[in-house]
Order: C-alpha cells, then sequence, then structure tokens
C-alpha cells in the first residue's frame, strides 16, 4: 500500500512487524510456560498469548484498509467530477 508520506509507511510497516513480533513471542512463551503442565494448556496458553498482537495486527490492517478506500473514493469522486463537467460543456 502506498501511503502519502513515505515516513509514515516507515512507520505502519515496523508497527506492523512489531505486532506480529509482539505476537510471536507472547504464543511462544507461554507455549513453552505451560508445556510442563499439559500440551493443551500450552496450546490454549499459546492462544491467549498470540492475542495481543493479533489484535493490534488486525487493528493496523484495518487502518491500511481503510486509507486505501479513502484514496480510492478521492479518485472515483475526482473522475465523476471530471465527468459532470464534461457533461456541461
Amino acid at each position: 500500500m502506498r501511503l502519502p508520506t513515505s515516513s509514515l509507511s516507515i512507520l505502519i510497516n515496523f508497527l506492523l512487524g512489531a505486532s506480529w513480533a509482539f505476537a510471536l513471542l507472547g504464543a511462544s512463551t507461554l507455549f513453552f510456560l505451560f508445556l510442563n503442565v499439559s500440551i493443551f494448556y500450552a496450546l490454549f496458553g499459546s492462544f491467549l498469548g498470540a492475542l495481543p498482537g493479533l489484535f493490534f495486527v488486525l487493528l493496523i490492517e484495518y487502518f491500511l484498509m481503510r486509507q486505501e478506500k479513502l484514496t480510492e473514493l478521492k479518485k472515483h469522486t475526482k473522475l465523476l467530477e471530471e465527468l459532470v463537467s464534461q457533461g456541461r460543456s
């Protein structure tokens, strides 16, 4: 996705990578923490450990989707204004 500024694009990509790392770190930490108790608890703990990171991934992806939708709507509006102005001439 092309964002308006390169610094914003770098920031969003960094935050997206950090969110994925947070999800992986949380899942693996809780998995190995509960592995000596039971494999069921280890899998459930890894799922719970990954949830905060995955929430941030979804949040950032939602932001990118809305930004892309706004950009497309601006393009469509510009094209419709050009069509209307050509129709009046």
